[in-house]
């Protein structure tokens, strides 16, 4: 019988599994900014 208590150990790229473009950490900052902005807009006009 096998043992199913231990784990399976696969690399990040295999784990992974498709491809990760760097423009995405790009789209938080550029996102907090726009906010900010928009409510900067809203606040002053």
């Amino acid at each position: 019988m096998a043992d199913n208590d231990e784990g399976v150990h696969i690399s990040g790229q295999e784990a992974r599994a498709g491809s990760t473009p760097h423009m995405t950490r790009y789209i938080l900052p550029i996102s907090l900014a726009l906010i900010i902005i928009i409510f900067a807009v809203m606040v002053f006009r």
